[in-house]
């Protein structure tokens, strides 16, 4: 089953989530907090790529991975829907496994919890 995945709209909602609790790797940054607003039942989340990691295709490529990654972290449980987060992609995501990736961010995840 697919989860329904909401984004962060609003600007202020950017703005609370990154004075909240971070964990950093060397793919992400993921700041997580609660929000007044947030539906229990969707996953508010929104993935970030800077322009300084490259041109649109490569940054498309990046954002699908971690949708693909959160997809899978839902199935099995490890991420919390209390929370909203912001995943913001480091520029070694573009050369680096997936298979590398999709373990370090189920950790980091599971440091969530």
């Amino acid at each position: 089953m697919k989860s329904k995945i909401i984004a962060l709209s609003k600007n202020e909602e950017f703005k609370t989530l990154l004075k909240k609790k971070k964990i950093s790797n060397q793919y992400v940054t993921i700041f997580f907090g609660y929000l007044v607003n947030n539906n229990k039942q969707k996953l508010n989340i929104s993935f970030v790529t800077k322009k300084k990691i490259g041109n649109a295709v490569k940054r498309n490529k990046i954002k699908r991975r971690l949708k693909n990654i959160i997809n899978e972290a839902v199935k099995i449980n490890s991420i919390k829907f209390k929370y909203s987060y912001l995943v913001i992609a480091k520029p070694t995501m573009l050369n680096n496994e997936f298979k590398k990736m999709k373990e370090t961010l189920f950790r980091e995840l599971e440091k969530i919890r």
